[in-house]
């Protein structure tokens, strides 16, 4: 049985930029043409050494050829990077507003509208064939790898045999390393192209190797599946067939934001599914008006509670789920196709965060804290290391106590 992506998701849990990302725009990595961090360069490890070695011969009574191994593993090497980020992922928990602040802010909107623009026709001849929407596999482009900006330069030979040798997780990335040796084997690509995030998920819309052999295709008719080439088109078809044989359900939708009646108290989350009637009754609207679609049994969705923003969600969502298991994950790529097909931005409003912040207070926090010679960053409203930092070092040099954390209290302060 292939090892997929949702196998990756669910024995990673923070790949994403939510529970599974890393999904995300997490494990992507910078540019191929940018210069890898130091720690992510091949180190001495006489220990790596002799692992290798002892892999080599399994690899090569698996069938890989003395002469792939070779060229595979010429410059490679332990990247310790590598052990430390897989150690270290799930720090950050994002809350949906998070998430959608750093996938689906209008940046990302904007750039996702042009990518559809330029890719367009061969999109909706993606379309045809797997019956995916065209807009689902432009967002999961721009969630995956920043429609291509983001792809990640990591050679994925020493990556996965970096994780593999570590052993945390060995038996998984050893099948990873022994599918990317397939791959050079079957000639869809180089070594030398053979690049990716720091976990082994390479291309456009960063497959695992195994995912590549069991679902990547050859869209383009030359005879290789290349999902790492400049010419996204047959990982973006790679993606669709995904989905496809994931059990995407064509004309149908993947959810909507809905309203909820004041005071809901009633059921949700994706264990409970119900008759789109019996939503309707429960009094649950589209949040823009019209009627809820009847597309099968559907379940409500609360990600920040019965005061933020509410999403009906059918079996199409579940089918991205596949892709990565994490509900911030589906809804911020369905968001995400909508607002690429022209759709606005969410109509419910997200409650005040942990702290008793808004959104726009947390980028006028950022902001102040910029201004006062204190570096947060470029001000996104997503509360991480480097505004901790900012607010530990502001707060020691005013005399404040030090906790590194926001506060309304902190935001007056620097007012």
């Amino acid at each position: 049985m292939p090892i997929t992506r949702r196998d990756f998701c669910l024995t990673s849990s923070a790949l994403g930029l939510s529970a599974c990302m890393p999904a995300s725009p997490l494990i992507t990595s910078q540019n191929a043409t940018s210069p890898l961090d130091p720690d992510l360069r091949p180190a001495p490890n006489s220990a790596y050494d002799a692992w290798v070695a002892a892999f080599r011969s399994r690899a090569q009574s698996r069938g890989i050829s003395s002469a792939t191994l070779s060229s595979a593993f010429r410059g490679t090497g332990f990247l310790p990077g590598v052990v430390e980020r897989d150690r270290n992922q799930a720090e950050f928990s994002r809350s949906l507003e998070d998430y959608l602040a750093l996938v689906a802010n209008e940046t990302k909107v904007t750039a996702g509208r042009a990518a559809f623009a330029r890719q367009g026709a061969v999109l909706r001849q993606i379309e045809a064939r797997y019956s995916v929407p065209a807009e689902v596999v432009c967002a999961i482009w721009g969630v995956e790898s920043n429609y291509g900006a983001r792809r990640g330069n990591i050679p994925v030979i020493s990556a996965t045999s970096t994780l593999a040798f570590d052993g945390r997780r060995g038996e998984f990335f050893e099948a990873q390393l022994m599918a990317a040796l397939r791959i050079l084997e079957n000639g869809d690509t180089s070594p030398a192209r053979l690049v990716g995030s720091w976990a082994g998920a390479m291309g456009h819309t960063q497959f695992i190797p195994t995912t590549f052999e069991a679902y990547a295709v050859d869209f383009m008719g030359d005879g290789r599946r290349d999902i790492w080439a400049e010419n996204p088109i047959d990982a973006l078809a790679s993606a669709a067939a995904y989905l496809s044989r994931s059990g995407w359900r064509s004309g149908q939708p993947w959810g909507l934001e809905v309203r909820i009646p004041q005071g809901y108290s009633g059921p949700s989350g994706r264990s409970t599914r119900r008759s789109v009637s019996s939503w309707r009754a429960a009094g649950i609207q589209a949040a823009r008006g019209g009627a809820l679609p009847d597309a099968g049994e559907a379940a409500l969705l609360l990600p920040q509670g019965a005061t933020g923003p509410a999403f009906l969600v059918f079996r199409n969502f579940n089918v991205i789920l596949r892709y990565n298991n994490s509900e911030n994950y589906g809804l911020g790529v369905g968001y995400l196709s909508g607002r690429i097909a022209g759709a606005g931005p969410i109509a419910g409003q997200f409650p005040p965060d942990q702290y008793g912040l808004l959104m726009r207070e947390r980028l006028e926090l950022q902001q102040r804290l910029n201004d006062a010679g204190f570096d947060a960053g470029t001000p996104d409203g997503v509360l991480g290391r480097k505004t901790e930092a900012a607010i530990t070092a502001y707060q020691r040099r005013n005399g404040l106590p030090v906790t590194g954390t926001p506060s309304p209290a902190l935001l007056e302060h620097l007012r």
